[in-house]
């Protein structure tokens, strides 16, 4: 898989913009979410007990960065290695915890919609199909990391029991 040049950069510049105002984008993100996939409320835990999205929540904004961050950082590896490369103890951290909170393939096509969306929305004009399409696959990248630490979790999980 080749990610160019071009594709690392529509993603660093569009992350630059997005950088100039995380709370904004991460309550969008997580708005987007919960309007496609409303019952993926009960898989975030400052979203459990509430009704409505916190606007301040430490814990959203965190959660949200986090993905739109190592999307960004995916591209970058795509470009240099040609594959992700996510720190051990990092992919075995998110591998566990999807893994504990039920995550499956469908929760993966949400957050990717929704990032896409929120993507789109920050960059306005300048949103087109090479940028959604670098996005996409620098996530596409990420989350198949993700998936195979989960699987190894819940191999392993097995050999415990």
């Amino acid at each position: 898989m080749v990610f160019s040049e071009k594709q690392e950069a529509l993603v660093k510049e569009s992350w630059e913009v997005m950088k100039q105002n995380i709370p904004e984008f991460s309550l969008r993100f997580f708005t987007l979410i919960l309007e496609i996939a409303p019952a993926a409320k009960s898989m975030f835990s400052f979203l459990k007990d509430t009704d409505e999205i916190p606007q301040n929540n430490p814990k959203l904004k965190s959660h949200a960065v986090k993905v739109f961050k190592m999307t960004c950082e995916s591209a970058i590896q795509l470009r240099e290695k040609g594959e992700v490369v996510v720190s051990e103890t990092t992919l075995k951290y998110l591998g566990s915890i999807h893994l504990q909170k039920g995550v499956i393939d469908p929760h993966f096509e949400v957050v990717k919609e929704a990032l896409l969306r929120t993507v789109r929305e920050a960059v306005g004009g300048k949103w087109n199909e090479e940028m959604k399409g670098a996005w996409g696959e620098a996530y596409d990248q990420l989350a198949m990391a993700i998936k195979a630490e989960t699987m190894k979790a819940h191999s392993s999980q097995f050999l415990i029991n």
